[in-house]
């Protein structure tokens, strides 16, 4: 359970943005690149994501409704839950951005490279956490808009809508459209695709904590409200987990399944929800929005990796019994 590389750049980044936040035209400079870097992300979201992935994922109709419930159902009735159980240690702010961390989708690429690695269905689980990625983009705004978190922004409004299909669908559905043209370009890039998420996020959250300290984020967040932070993320994973588990064992999935279950039914993507954030709120309001997601995103990493790890060990028990017993 090592501490990933980029939860250490994120918190750089919101240091720096803590010392050095950006102001004024500046600040409107890195706004507008902000905006291009989403476009960007969300056009190779489009290109990266092979339709034939997607009708044959189609074939685990019972899967990916588990998945989309446990995280546009589940997780908002449990954020519910543990925010009224925590209503006399946290502020009222981080309240609503614990809520928000309930209603985006689940990630992508870790919940692809945890279900690799505990040897469960990889094409499943792509067609899944695109799946909640796509549903995400329209579903995160109408549960953001029933739990009133955007009845005082622009995210209330149907200018927000307008801004959300622009920056975000328009993009990703230019390029599912030219993929049969870039596609072998596309595939080729490799690593540079995460390059471009991460640098994306960072960009995101170094725009976004620059607005919020301005206007005093740190001074309206006491010490013991940013503590309670850490439990409450902890009991959210774990109850996830649990239900996940729980509920793919109840509907009688194949092992392969059941680890897509887990890890995609149990994840919360930074990569879609920061852009969704930097949409739905006004400047200053979205990095305390993005605050809990930020460390939920360590929190899965570290306790996914172990899990997929334990998966993949018993799976290995199971198919070399003899060869375990003479290892152990």
């Amino acid at each position: 359970m090592k501490l990933d590389p980029f939860a250490l750049a994120m918190a750089v980044v919101v240091v720096v943005a803590t010392v050095l936040p950006c102001r004024g035209e500046v600040a409107r400079g890195f706004a507008l690149a902000t905006s291009i870097a989403i476009g960007v992300l969300f056009f190779s979201h489009g290109a990266r994501l092979p339709r034939e992935v997607i009708r044959a994922g189609l074939l685990h109709w019972r899967l990916h409704l588990l998945v989309l419930s446990s995280t546009f159902l589940l997780f908002p009735l449990l954020g519910l839950a543990f925010t009224y159980l925590a209503a006399g240690f946290t502020t009222p702010s981080l309240r609503a951005a614990v809520l928000y961390l309930c209603i985006v989708p689940s990630t992508v690429q870790s919940s692809i490279a945890l279900t690799s690695l505990a040897r469960g269905n990889v094409a499943a689980a792509v067609c899944s956490a695109s799946l909640s990625s796509i549903v995400g983009v329209v579903a995160t705004p109408l549960l953001a808009r029933v739990l009133r978190l955007t009845e005082t922004s622009a995210g209330g409004s149907l200018d927000a809508v307008i801004d959300i299909s622009y920056q975000l669908l328009v993009p990703f559905a230019a390029g599912q459209l030219l993929r049969s043209r870039i596609r072998v370009w596309v595939d080729r890039q490799g690593k540079r695709w995460r390059l471009l998420d991460q640098g994306s996020i960072l960009l995101v959250v170094y725009t976004a904590f620059s607005a919020a300290v301005v206007q005093g984020l740190w001074r309206e967040l006491p010490a013991r409200a940013l503590f309670a932070l850490v439990p409450i993320t902890i009991l959210l994973l774990s109850a996830a987990l649990l239900v996940t588990w729980q509920s793919s064992r109840a509907l009688g999935l194949s092992r392969e399944d059941q680890i897509v279950a887990i890890f995609c039914g149990s994840k919360k993507s930074l990569a879609t929800g920061a852009p969704l954030a930097n949409v739905l709120f006004p400047a200053g309001v979205v990095g305390a929005m993005v605050l809990p997601l930020m460390l939920y995103h360590q929190l899965q990493l570290m306790v996914g990796a172990a899990l997929a790890q334990r998966y993949a060990v018993r799976l290995g028990r199971a198919l070399d019994p003899v060869g375990s017993v003479a290892r152990d």
